[in-house]
């Protein structure tokens, strides 16, 4: 409720520890995106590449270059978006164009979940693996972003679940167009194996899923069969190796 009442022009916006987050931080976000500057993903939390790309703006302005969203920034701002009528996000088109920043960390897997152990044990086949226990999202985000993990998979068992519930980034203002592509391939390879539960795709807005850089699935079950678990974690395994490996 506190990030839903700011608005763009409200406040003085830039880099700070804790970051500042606020709708005001996603206006701004899809505006640079809008003219081309890449603010990173619209989470509505001011870090580093939004920080960058304000920075940018300003220099192609010919205004200050302090990375802070003064008045005279935000006037030219909404100067340039009142000529400017089209909707398209330099963010989407790097996600549809598959067009990363490169990540070359481990994947990461938190959660407790018995599923946690054997997935990381089928990936470890073939990827560097990092195993949290029940960590808080922030700070599986904070280990995922500091190591550059490749990926990050959140795990959660959740009894009264028929089936799995699997996540991937969305907000009222923009989806990880590659996090929904992985994550529909994931529960497509679920369908192959009728012994498997069913699988819901959605994308949510998470804490783990916004706080984190790289694409992040979350995955909830109420599975305790080991034998399904084991099929499970081959799945999943065998998509995450082909991604990573695509992308390093």
């Amino acid at each position: 409720m506190i990030e839903a009442g700011w608005r763009l022009g409200h406040r003085l916006l830039y880099f700070t520890e804790p970051k500042l987050r606020g709708d005001d931080v996603a206006e701004l976000q899809v505006r640079l995106a809008q003219f081309g500057f890449n603010p990173g993903r619209i989470d509505g939390i001011f870090g580093v590449f939004t920080q960058e790309a304000l920075s940018d703006f300003q220099r192609n302005c010919a205004l200050d270059v302090s990375g802070t969203l003064t008045r005279a920034t935000l006037v030219e701002l909404v100067r340039m978006s009142s000529t400017h009528t089209t909707l398209s996000l330099v963010t989407e088109a790097r996600d549809r164009a598959e067009f990363d920043e490169s990540l070359s960390g481990p994947l990461v897997i938190s959660g407790q979940s018995p599923l946690a152990p054997l997935l990381a044990r089928a990936c470890a086949r073939d990827l560097k693996v990092e195993i949290l226990g029940d960590e808080s999202p922030g700070f599986v985000a904070d280990f995922a972003n500091v190591n550059d993990a490749a990926f990050v998979i959140s795990l959660q068992t959740l009894k009264h679940i028929d089936g799995i519930h699997l996540h991937y980034w969305a907000s009222y203002r923009s989806h990880s167009r590659r996090g929904e592509q992985i994550a529909s391939r994931i529960a497509s390879g679920f369908a192959q194996n009728a012994n498997l539960p069913r699988v819901e795709v959605t994308g949510m807005a998470l804490p783990i899923l916004r706080e984190t850089k790289m694409i992040t699935l979350h995955i909830e079950h109420g599975i305790d069969s080991v034998e399904t678990l084991n099929a499970l974690a081959e799945v999943i395994s065998t998509i995450l190796g082909e991604v990573i490996h695509r992308s390093a």
